[in-house]
């Protein structure tokens, strides 16, 4: 199995799922990761590639998905738009840049840990999963994890990662922080506004997020 791997600090919890889950099933000896930023990673996905992935949500649209996303309740802190007369899209996104459109936020789109360092240093910036929750009173969705086969085996994986949750390692923080530059604390913090269980709530703000993108 390939799995597509993306190494944002908004997955890490999941990461260490899937190393433990590996080495616990007849998956240890098959699984190979790809790693990339979103927008390449669907694009491997699309072509079949990888074989799984969390796929940005305006690209999961249609295909086979099971009930885990990256979900922001509110505010996410890392997927932003620095004001500005002048619209710089986020080569690195798919859903966010649409997600600037719907809510009429002009100016530079920042997805990832890169928009994480930014706020944590910085005041001019406009968090949108906040502004879509304060427009729509719903979560966002930014990606699914979808798969072209072997449903029974994603869905095993579903239910062992929302069974319990998963603490990062010390070891595994401070190699975190050495790479993205964020302190353990501040990593940490941002955990906590991560949600993966697609409910019904998540699922309407999908729903939401299709209807509003087919009037761009």
């Amino acid at each position: 199995m390939i799995f597509g791997k993306i190494q944002y600090l908004n997955l890490l919890p999941f990461h260490i799922f899937m190393k433990r889950f590996t080495k616990s099933s007849q998956q240890k000896l098959s699984m190979e990761y790809k790693k990339n930023v979103p927008a390449h990673i669907n694009n491997d996905f699309l072509h079949k590639n990888v074989d799984a992935a969390f796929i940005s949500s305006i690209r999961a649209k249609n295909k086979k998905y099971v009930n885990l996303g990256i979900i922001a309740k509110k505010d996410v802190q890392s997927v932003i738009v620095i004001p500005s007369n002048n619209d710089k899209k986020d080569v690195e996104s798919a859903s966010s840049n649409i997600l600037s459109n719907i809510l009429g936020i002009h100016g530079e789109v920042l997805i990832g840990d890169k928009a994480l360092k930014y706020t944590l240093t910085n005041s001019n910036y406009v968090d949108l999963a906040k502004e879509w929750h304060k427009k729509y009173n719903l979560p966002f969705v930014f990606a699914l994890l979808c798969y072209h086969k072997d449903k029974k085996l994603y869905k095993k994986i579903e239910k062992e990662f929302l069974k319990k949750e998963y603490k990062v390692p010390q070891y595994l923080l401070k190699k975190a922080a050495r790479r993205t530059g964020i302190n353990q604390t501040e990593i940490l913090k941002y955990l906590k506004l991560i949600s993966y269980r697609v409910d019904y709530k998540a699922k309407n703000a999908i729903k939401k997020f299709y209807k509003e993108a087919e009037k761009i």
